[in-house]
C-alpha cells in the first residue's frame, strides 16, 4: 500500500491538464491600435506645439496628415512663417517663401530641439515598419509617471527608406494598446531618441496628446511635442503636390 501512494500521486499529476500559457497577442492589431491613439482618423489636421527649454524656445506647426503616406507641415510661428515641408512616401520637400522651387530635404531635418519632420509629420507605424513581440515586460525606465505598469515590448523594422527610425522599440500598455515610451534607432543602430507619451486618460485613455523627446547621444536635451487639436479633414490634391503647392503658397 505504501508503494502504491506514490505511483497514484504520479498518476493523478499525468492525467491533470497542463496550464495553458495566455496567448501570444495579435502583433498586427497592437501596432494598428497603438497608431489609433494618435491618428483618430485617416486623414487629420492636427494643430501642434514643440516646445525646448535649453533654450527656451516654441513653435507652432499646422500638420494635414493624410492617407497614402502623405503628409504636409505647415510653419505658423513668425521666425518660420511660411515654410512649409512636404512628404509624400519616401520623398519629402522643404517650400520657402518667395521661392518656387522645392528642396529635397530627409525625414531627420531638424525643426526646433530633437523634433524633425519626420516626428512632426505623424506618420503610422502599422503601414512603415514590420513588427515582432518581444514579451511582457514593465513599463518603467522614463515613461510617464502616469504610465501604466505592465507593457507589450515589440521590436520595428523600417520596411522603406523614407522612415525617420530605422528601428523602434516600441512598450505599449497591455490593457488598452497606448505608446507608453519608445527607443528611436538610427540607421547606423545607435540609438538617438527616446520617446514617452503622454495620454490624455492614463486610466482609460482615449489619445495621446504629447510626446517628449530625450536626446540619447549624451546630452539630455528635452523636447516636447503637443498635439492641442485633432480634427478629420481632407486636403485638395493640389496641396499635396509639390510645384503646385510652390506656386500657390497661400493654400488656397
Amino acid at each position: 500500500m505504501k508503494l502504491m501512494l506514490p505511483l497514484l500521486v504520479t498518476l493523478t499529476a499525468l492525467a491533470a491538464p497542463a496550464r495553458a500559457a495566455d496567448p501570444a497577442p495579435d502583433v498586427a492589431r497592437l501596432l494598428a491600435d497603438a497608431d489609433r491613439f494618435r491618428m483618430v482618423d485617416d486623414d487629420l489636421v492636427v494643430e501642434t506645439r514643440v516646445t525646448t527649454t535649453s533654450p527656451d524656445k516654441e513653435r507652432l506647426y499646422t500638420v494635414y496628415a493624410q492617407s497614402g503616406r502623405r503628409s504636409l507641415v505647415v510653419m505658423r510661428s513668425p521666425a518660420e512663417q511660411g515654410q512649409k515641408v512636404l512628404m509624400l512616401g519616401d520623398d519629402f520637400w522643404l517650400l520657402m517663401p518667395g521661392t518656387q522651387r522645392p528642396m529635397r530635404i530627409t525625414p531627420m531635418q531638424k525643426l526646433l530641439g530633437d523634433a524633425s519632420t519626420g516626428d512632426i509629420a505623424t506618420l503610422r507605424w502599422s503601414q512603415d515598419y514590420a513588427a515582432t513581440l518581444v514579451g511582457a515586460e514593465p513599463c518603467a525606465e522614463d515613461a510617464a509617471p502616469s504610465a501604466p505598469a505592465a507593457c507589450w515590448h515589440l521590436s520595428l523594422a523600417a520596411q522603406r527608406k523614407g522612415t525617420s527610425y530605422a528601428r523602434i522599440e516600441l512598450w505599449l500598455g497591455r490593457t488598452h494598446h497606448e505608446p507608453v515610451r519608445a527607443d528611436l534607432y538610427v540607421q547606423s543602430d545607435k540609438r538617438a531618441k527616446q520617446a514617452r507619451f503622454i495620454a490624455d486618460r492614463p486610466e482609460r485613455p482615449t489619445r495621446i496628446d504629447a510626446m517628449e523627446l530625450i536626446d540619447a547621444l549624451g546630452h539630455g536635451r528635452r523636447t516636447r511635442i503637443e498635439y492641442l487639436s485633432r480634427q478629420a479633414r481632407r486636403v485638395p490634391d493640389a496641396w499635396l503636390n509639390p510645384m503646385a503647392l510652390a506656386r500657390n503658397p497661400t493654400l488656397e
